[in-house]
């Protein structure tokens, strides 16, 4: 039984009448707060009393006692009808949409459009009927009319400009096409790819952690050697500017941004164009980490960004022709203040340290706008510049290495993987704390395979404040994705639709369910993605319900389709069976790969880390018979030979490509192998629902010996080459 929520009887499903009525209820309801839920087990859910209250303040809404809620929806409900129209739109290309317009009794309205580049709309707007609603508002009729969009509108943000008497209001239309048109090598048949956690892989000229320099040779390599389309690789948000590094990818300082210790030093121009002297002391911070390319055990980010820092501050202050000043200047005009917030963060931790969360610390005490933050600015320009100079840098090179793998002939090149949510004290949310909610964290309610529940510890945004400022700071983080990748992975897409907010202070368990407006996310998805020719993916394992399944996949999304969790009632499905629209992978970046998931590494992994509720022997139990049932699975589609299950020690490898031939047996429209299961890697990567307890700084990629496997020659490895053969089928 969770703490927060009260379990009820499975024959239970709805909330009764009695419980609609209360105003709590109907206040949280009104808002999107979620008060009752169906967890993973099928398992029936009401949501407690002090669970809603908590929520509800963190969106900024009081219910702390029964006045408090009715002058909250009073409150709530006044403001939605003394607007003409809502802060933001959503239109379907090629397709007429109805605007609800608030207006008087006797009231009409007139609207016009201002389209993205600034220009009028010439096309016929249209008038009609609204929805029959009346209201009394401060002793005076609120009825609604409605504005049509024409089926013409062009894609794009443009401005709905609507008047009412001498009353006029603006709303973001969000002009979107109707779904993501499927690549043409996708339409009748699929392309297929590899996976890797970037910082895992390593060369001879990283500097102890996997570069966007090696991300451009794997790229290029991957398609030359193996055929391959695209390559899915860890987020690559923004982090900290000094150490210590926090390692987990999915924890980013800021999703606008791009992770800048992926830099390659000797990358840069400016490089090339440095004088003997400094061109030697940075070939010296180099050796200094060089021996860290080849530790198996442990990926030092620490040691790696001290030095590659050092390294890049000698290239910074060396200077740039004026082209490419120039060009550094354009950039900073395209990101514009975005790029101050996350480069003043930088600065303020540079000089005063780390966000600590205490009451005194500069993270809490000031904000964008106070005297100390100016005054620091103006002090120390050049390092300010030299954090702008930074992400400029890093941007470069991740488009390079895109670039490298179209030239290629890469159909989709790189997948770029997007999280969750931010870090609590990182720039996105010091900078502006207003778009997020204060007092609540993202996490998961418990299933299967965290069974007390995750708590993220990520701030989420608030969808009040998403939909009054049309949706900016989303479309800014997915247009920046697209300007770098082929395609986009969304993680736990289901955030999109809900997500499971957890107020501070309680346990993963005492949570609820808050509601986002999904149609208007997922047209933002649909317009960025067109506009660049690329694909989206959306993480969707889990608990979801039907009804997300049937958005995305008439949005054009693909879901995911992992082989170990295609089951049912304790059966395997079989790979012929699974849905076309879908990425498919024998495991995911927070599975052990292949030979160590056979090996059981998940169970051992989470009861060294007291992730189970129950007897660690029940958990082992679940998982052999979960064994049993994908070997009989491969055995009876025909992938496995049951004669091999008995040939020790091949049999481990037969299986491991069983699973491939699974794959490589469905009709998914995109396939992705695991290069930590081509190199015969046992250990997790990543471990969700932990950060410091279990970093997945840990675990490079290294061969079954512990010996790392250089990124120069990967490509040649013999079982890697077996594993793409069956995946070019």
């Amino acid at each position: 039984m969770l703490k927060g929520s009260r379990l009820l009887t499975m024959t239970e499903q709805t909330e009764n009448a009695t419980r609609l009525a209360r105003p709590l209820i109907r206040l949280a309801k009104l808002v999107g707060v979620a008060t009752s839920y169906v967890g993973m087990s099928h398992d029936y859910h009401e949501i407690e009393d002090d669970v809603l209250v908590a929520v509800l303040k963190a969106l900024g809404i009081d219910a702390s006692n029964d006045e408090a809620i009715e002058q909250s929806m009073e409150s709530i409900l006044h403001e939605r009808r003394s607007r003409l129209v809502a802060p933001t739109v959503l239109h379907t290309v090629g397709e007429p949409s109805t605007v609800l317009v608030n207006v008087g009794v006797l009231e009409v309205p007139q609207a016009s459009i201002t389209l993205e580049d600034g220009s009028e709309f010439t096309g016929t707007i249209s008038y009609g009927a609204g929805d029959g609603s009346i209201h009394d508002l401060d002793d005076t009729f609120i009825s609604t009319s409605s504005v049509i969009l024409p089926k013409d509108l062009p894609a794009g943000y443009h401005t709905l400009h609507v008047r009412v008497g001498e009353h006029v209001q603006d709303a973001t239309v969000i002009s979107a096409p109707e779904k993501i048109k499927l690549l043409d090598d996708m339409k009748e048949g699929s392309l297929w790819g590899w996976m890797s956690q970037l910082y895992s892989i390593r060369s001879t000229g990283s500097w102890g952690v996997g570069d966007y320099e090696d991300l451009k040779t794997l790229l290029v390599e991957a398609k030359k050697k193996t055929g391959a389309d695209f390559m899915l690789i860890n987020p690559m948000h923004a982090a900290e500017p000094v150490p210590p590094l926090t390692p987990s990818p999915y924890l980013p300082i800021s999703r606008r941004f791009v992770n800048f210790s992926y830099i390659r030093p000797e990358s840069v121009p400016e490089y090339a164009m440095l004088s003997p002297k400094d061109k030697a002391r940075v070939d010296e911070l180099h050796a200094q980490v060089e021996p860290l390319n080849g530790d198996a055990q442990v990926i030092d980010r620490d040691s790696m960004w001290r030095a590659k820092m050092h390294a890049l501050w000698i290239i910074f202050t060396s200077g740039r022709t004026a082209e490419r000043q120039a060009q550094f200047g354009r950039y900073l005009a395209d990101c514009g203040d975005e790029l101050e917030s996350y480069a003043t963060w930088c600065l303020c931790y540079d000089k005063w340290g780390a966000p600590n969360g205490k009451p005194d610390n500069w993270e809490r005490t000031f904000d964008r706008d106070s005297v100390e933050i100016r005054e620091l600015r103006r002090r120390f320009p050049d390092t300010l510049e030299f954090y702008r100079w930074l992400e400029w840098v890093a941007t470069e090179q991740l488009h390079a290495a895109q670039q490298a793998a179209r030239a290629a002939g890469m159909k989709i090149g790189i997948i770029a993987d997007m999280a969750v949510g931010v870090h609590p004290s990182g720039s996105d949310v010091w900078w502006n704390p207003e778009r997020f909610a204060k007092g609540a964290t993202v996490g998961a309610p418990p299933d299967m395979f965290n069974q007390q529940g995750q708590d993220w510890s990520q701030p989420p945004l608030n969808p009040i404040a998403l939909e009054r400022t049309g949706y900016k700071v989303y479309r800014d983080m997915v247009h920046g994705m697209f300007a770098n990748a082929g395609a986009v992975r969304i993680d736990h897409i289901l955030g999109l639709f809900r997500l499971w907010w957890i107020p501070e202070g309680r346990k993963a368990t005492d949570g609820t369910y808050v509601y986002y407006d999904s149609d208007v996310m997922l047209g933002v998805l649909a317009l960025e993605a067109s506009r660049a020719g690329g694909v989206v993916v959306g993480e969707d394992l889990g608990v979801v319900p039907p009804y997300v399944s049937k958005s995305l996949s008439a949005h054009g999304i693909l879901g995911c389709a992992v082989e170990w969790f295609e089951q049912f009632d304790g059966e395997f499905r079989a790979p012929s069976d699974w849905r076309p629209y879908a990425l498919a992978s024998v495991n995911t970046h927070d599975m052990p790969p292949a030979a160590g998931y056979l090996e059981y590494g998940h169970v051992k992994l989470r009861e060294q880390l007291g992730l189970l509720s129950g007897p660690v022997e029940e958990f082992q139990a679940s998982a052999t018979a979960e064994h049993d049932a994908m070997l009989n699975m491969l055995v009876e589609e025909g992938y496995l030979d049951k004669a091999a299950l008995d040939d020790e020690p091949a049999s481990e490898d037969k299986i491991v490509d069983a699973l491939y031939r699974g794959l490589k047996g469905s009709p998914c429209k995109l396939m992705a192998a695991s290069i930590v299961d081509a190199v015969g890697e046992r250990r997790t990567q990543n471990q969700p629902g932990t950060n410091n307890e279990y970093p997945n700084w840990r675990i490079p990629l290294a061969d079954g010996k512990g010996n790392v496997v250089p990124l120069e020659g990967l490509f040649d490895n013999p079982r890697l080459q077996e594993i793409a053969a069956i995946m070019r089928g």
